[in-house]
């Protein structure tokens, strides 16, 4: 019988874990949340065996836990996301990322003419496609889908 060598992550304390982010937009999601610029402890893993997403990521950050308006913008890149928030080593509550039916103030409209782009609009989509995440810009309808989103 072959020894199995397994490496054993951390628990956190108090914080959030981001679990079924599609492996491919792991750096998206630490981007868009800042966590790059935060000093708590952080782990993360990529490429891991999921059977819904195939290879999926997975982020811990303790003594963070989200607001609403980072909640949407997880959505945003990874719609099937589920956020564990952590209290005292225990997860006290489980909750599925869903995107909302319209996003306001955290994407960018992909139209360069749009007023959003030209002037101080705050920017206003309705979602088409919550599955693959499709937007309908309010000023000028330009449609834009997950692949060309660019959340600030």
């Amino acid at each position: 019988m072959k020894d199995r060598k397994h490496l054993v992550v951390s628990a956190i304390k108090e914080g959030t874990v981001i679990d079924h982010i599609p492996a491919q937009d792991l750096f998206k999601v630490i981007s868009i949340l800042g966590l790059d610029h935060i000093e708590t402890y952080i782990t993360f893993g990529t490429n891991l065996e999921s059977k819904k997403l195939k290879k999926k990521a997975i982020i811990k950050v303790s003594e963070v836990f989200f607001r609403q308006e980072d909640i949407n913008r997880i959505a945003l890149v990874a719609p099937e996301a589920k956020l564990n928030i952590i209290k005292d080593y225990e997860v006290v509550e489980k909750m599925i990322v869903e995107v909302p039916d319209q996003i306001i103030g955290i994407a960018k409209c992909v139209n360069p003419m749009c007023i959003t782009n030209k002037e101080n609009v705050t920017t206003k989509f309705y979602v088409v496609n919550k599955k693959e995440v499709s937007l309908k810009c309010h000023y000028c309808e330009k449609m834009t889908d997950q692949n060309n989103l660019d959340i600030v």
